[in-house]
């Protein structure tokens, strides 16, 4: 798994290289002052592209950390000997140290074209907005992965820095969310100040999100969700934030007769020339990746009979392998295609995120609406009878139950054990077991601040 990222690396988003009109789109010169419109097109495909380059693998580590996923590689039994027993090992780029360097390459490239898109006298103002709108946005959601997978208190975001110069210092935990944050709406106002159609093509995968006013969504879709990340740690207002861009409007959130709980920003990925197939997508039957069993071990039953619909579309079951007394009869169909796409955040999640702002602001009634749309709407469950007279406390308990089958295999589970204090020894399948809370800082991190 860990060697798909330099065939990803290697790799341009969409469908195909001609879908973005570059002449080398793997290769794109470094940006300068003035860049054509399709100099800032290479840019952004950049941009994006090394934000995918992690994608795929986060969801697989993840799952192995938070406890959805096995991967029995023969081939590399770190799977299992680093991730379940540790130490996780922060000196190399893979594992412990992973998670880190695709992501700050990323806003490194966003860095540079926002450092520069002021100069380009091919664009009109709104377009240079639109295109910053863009830029800040994509480093948001990175540095948003870079706070799930490291929980300590040593974050850096003041990056934007000369070559040569001191490396940019740590910042607290919680003061790098309220970064992005910030961020993030700085991105929105400028977005707001971008007119209408973006000066350059977005990949499939965000197909009705690439205009101006369907990427401001997805602005707001991110900022929703780290408004209720913030409030699961701590932030009471940061609820009532989150709850505000819920229900104005300013996501895509629906729960209308007519919504499409997939609908939202994906990672695309395809087998044409240039670009590369979801690695994710293994033989459910005879690949490495395993479901954990205790994703069978919590499903529910629907009134009719048969299994939550969310499980039996995700998970199908396999012959059974025990590797280091760990055992799975469950295979992954999440992922069918070489060609399946890899979710950003879609509906389904934000209904949810509704869900747990409500819960947790006192509006019972309005979070056990949610809760119990996605349980007869995604899952064909019943309804939890009297779910909305229940505490807040219990309403987050159905509300992360919710969670782990509608995004399962797709990146979250682990973090909202950790950010909900739900992280616990329970989680360990065997005796020797480590539950970790946090990745390590890499270690050329810590040693360049020495």
């Amino acid at each position: 798994m860990k060697a798909t990222k330099l065939l990803i690396a290697l790799a341009v988003l969409g469908s195909g290289a001609c879908d973005f009109n570059l002449t080398d789109p793997n290769n794109p010169g470094p940006i300068g002052n003035d860049p054509s419109p399709s100099e800032v097109q290479a840019s952004v495909v950049g941009i994006i592209l090394s934000a995918r380059s992690d994608a795929a693998d986060w969801n697989l580590d993840a799952g192995i950390l938070g406890r959805e996923a096995y991967r029995f590689d023969g081939s590399d039994p770190r799977f299992i000997s680093e991730f379940l027993n540790g130490p996780l090992d922060p000196g190399g780029g893979a594992f412990g140290g992973d998670h880190w360097i695709e992501e700050y390459n990323s806003i490194r490239s966003a860095n540079d074209l926002l450092n520069v898109i002021g100069t380009a006298t091919h664009l009109t103002a709104a377009q240079q907005n639109a295109t910053r709108g863009v830029a800040e946005t994509l480093q948001g959601y990175e540095y948003l992965m870079v706070l799930m997978s490291h929980a300590e208190d040593s974050i850096p975001v003041d990056v934007d820095r000369p070559v040569g110069a001191q490396p940019a210092p740590f910042v607290s935990n919680d003061s790098a969310f309220s970064f992005v944050s910030g961020l993030l709406d700085a991105a929105d106002a400028h977005l707001a100040a971008g007119g209408s159609a973006l000066p350059f093509a977005l990949p499939p995968g965000f197909a009705g999100f690439d205009d101006v006013p369907g990427f401001r969504k997805f602005n707001r879709a991110l900022a929703a969700a780290v408004a209720v990340y913030r409030g699961s740690k701590g932030c009471a207002a940061c609820y009532t934030t989150a709850k505000t861009l819920l229900e104005n409007g300013s996501t895509f959130v629906d729960t209308s007769a007519t919504a499409d709980l997939s609908a939202g920003v994906y990672f695309d990925y395809s087998t044409n020339n240039k670009d590369a197939p979801n690695p994710l997508s293994i033989s459910p039957q005879t690949g490495e990746n395993f479901v954990n069993p205790r994703i069978l071990d919590s499903v529910e039953t629907k009134p009719g009979g048969g299994f939550d619909n969310r499980y039996t579309a995700k998970v199908v079951r396999r012959d059974t392998v025990t590797t280091e007394n760990l055992t799975s009869f469950l295979g992954f169909v999440r992922y069918p295609s070489t060609n399946s796409p890899l979710p950003i955040i879609r509906n389904e999640e934000l209904v949810l995120l509704r869900a747990e702002a409500n819960a947790a602001l006192g509006n019972g009634l309005l979070a056990a609406n949610d809760v119990n749309y996605i349980r007869v709407t995604s899952g064909g469950l019943a309804p939890i009878a009297g779910l909305g007279a229940l505490t807040p406390a219990q309403q987050l308990d159905a509300v992360l139950h919710e969670r782990m089958y509608s995004l399962l295999y797709e990146g979250h589970r682990w973090f909202d054990l950790r950010r909900t204090g739900r992280l616990g020894a329970y989680l360990k399948d065997r005796a020797t077991d480590q539950v970790f809370a946090t990745l390590p800082i890499p270690l050329a991190e810590v040693l360049a601040r020495k």
